[in-house]
């Protein structure tokens, strides 16, 4: 029988890279595997991965996003969100894999050997299902 991973301990912590990631619609495909970072755990970053299906518009930002599929299920199976915030698992990309590391070379040193599972506080989900980053909330949505 497998176990839950445990609540994630939320710590809201800047994201120093994700907002101003400049990242194309068309450097994502339907079918890609891709993760959202959203934190720490046991001294690797963590995030929800995620199946690209379709193009889809992403309100918040008003520009092109991707309809992403969570193949576990869990509250919301589909979201919608900008690429900025994706990182592709399915393939060795250059652009993603720097993203990562500066990604990792900025968080981890903040939860050194740290076992919780660190929820940085980055993401929220609109009433439409829209993924959205906290530098992209804006006012009225």
């Amino acid at each position: 029988m497998s176990q839950l991973p445990p609540d994630p301990v939320v710590a809201l912590t800047p994201d120093p890279l994700t907002p101003d990631r400049d990242v194309t619609h068309s450097h994502f495909q339907a079918g890609d595997t891709v993760v959202v970072l959203k934190g720490v755990a046991g001294g690797e970053l963590w995030g929800d991965a995620m199946r690209v299906v379709a193009p889809s518009w992403h309100l918040p930002t008003d520009e092109d996003g991707w309809r992403l599929r969570d193949a576990t299920g869990g509250q919301q199976s589909y979201v919608t969100a900008h690429p900025r915030y994706l990182v592709h698992l399915s393939r060795r990309c250059p652009d993603c894999l720097i993203h990562l590391r500066a990604m990792e070379d900025a968080l981890l040193p903040k939860y050194p050997g740290d076992d919780a599972l660190i929820d940085c506080g980055w993401y929220t989900t609109t009433a439409v299902g829209q993924l959205v980053h906290v530098a992209d909330v804006r006012a009225g949505r």
